[in-house]
């Protein structure tokens, strides 16, 4: 399956959902009202869009109402958004991302080890 983009409002909803599913679209919605200020009409019609896109499901329990989980791993939504982000931005390109990042993150000492780290092992991993 490959993975749809979806815009910051539905990440926003992924989240709640990724932190703690199932849940109906009422809990959702006043997880987000607490914390966004978003009306619950809001909230259900970006449940419906994101169960359209096939990133959320819903579980069907007998006597309840529906409940939402997600059908996606947060790690699969985040690799395809990075991908679309890297063709789009940087044309496909790596190393300008990575120069960007380095040029303008304020990185601490140990975020720095940490992708040198990553870095050399990128380099054993490709090794012919």
């Amino acid at each position: 399956m490959s993975m749809p983009s979806i815009p910051e409002s539905e990440w926003t909803v992924m989240e709640v959902l990724w932190d703690t599913s199932p849940q109906t679209a009422s809990e959702v919605a006043k997880t987000l009202n607490q914390s966004k200020g978003w009306a619950e009409n809001t909230v259900r019609t970006l449940l419906t869009r994101l169960v359209e896109k096939g990133v959320l499901e819903i579980v069907e329990k007998a006597g309840s109402p529906r409940l939402f989980a997600p059908a996606v791993k947060r790690e699969a939504l985040v690799k395809a958004e990075s991908e679309t982000f890297l063709e789009r931005i940087f044309q496909g390109a790596a190393k300008p991302l990575l120069v960007h990042f380095a040029s303008n993150a304020r990185l601490t000492p140990d975020e720095v080890r940490e992708l040198k780290s990553l870095l050399d092992q990128s380099i054993e991993k490709n090794k012919p």
